[in-house]
């Protein structure tokens, strides 16, 4: 057993892990994160949130994916 093999159980958590997948960045009409369709103030409270608030966010976000529109970006956008 390696050193972080033996140390891992220390930082595993009973809790909802975070729908976040490094892809960060806000969707300027629905205030949206593109990658895990929480708003800015649900993440700033992810770590302070009670289990039940976090199943609760969890639970919304597939009915976000909607809300986010695709944006056309670089010069396909310029050309237009």
């Amino acid at each position: 057993m390696t050193k972080s093999e033996s140390t891992d159980h220390i930082w595993s958590r009973a809790e909802i892990e975070s729908p976040c997948i490094k892809v960060c960045v806000i969707h300027p009409e629905s205030r949206l994160c593109t990658g895990c369709l929480r708003t800015i103030d649900e993440i700033g409270a992810w770590s302070r949130m009670t289990p039940q608030a976090r199943q609760g966010v969890m639970a919304e976000l597939p009915s976000r994916a909607g809300k986010i529109t695709k944006r056309r970006g670089g010069r396909a956008a310029r050309l237009k």
